[in-house]
């Protein structure tokens, strides 16, 4: 039951989660942030630096700094693998799962036909 959108339809979409997410008392988070958590809540854990680099297409230092910023937020939190010392989990925290919650609600409220962000 998916909609297909027009690349215009789809830009004003983004347009308008962004301003209402800019409006909410919310971390700003960049596109590498958000890329980074949607995929540890989204897809299947264990979540590694090496593997997350590798799904995003990134260097290892660059998902290190994202889940840095992100475990400052208390997104994400880092936990020792038990069966390799060597390698670090990245894993999922209460107050990120209800900040993707309350973006996923933006989402819809930006997506419906009433919506209008724009008026103050």
């Amino acid at each position: 039951m998916s909609q297909k959108l027009s690349p215009v339809e789809a830009l004003d979409l983004w347009q308008r989660v962004c301003v209402a997410s800019v409006r909410q008392d919310v971390p700003d988070l960049s596109a590498r942030q958000m890329a980074l958590l949607l995929t540890v809540y989204l897809t299947p854990p264990p979540h590694t630096v090496r593997g997350l680099a590798g799904i995003l297409n990134v260097s290892k230092p660059a998902v290190t700094r994202a889940v840095d910023r992100l475990g400052e937020l208390g997104m994400v939190k880092r936990k020792v693998d038990e069966y390799d010392r060597r390698s670090v989990l990245i894993q999922r925290t209460v107050k990120g799962s209800v900040f993707l919650r309350e973006f996923g609600d933006t989402i819809v409220a930006a997506s419906a036909p009433s919506s209008d962000v724009n008026s103050d």
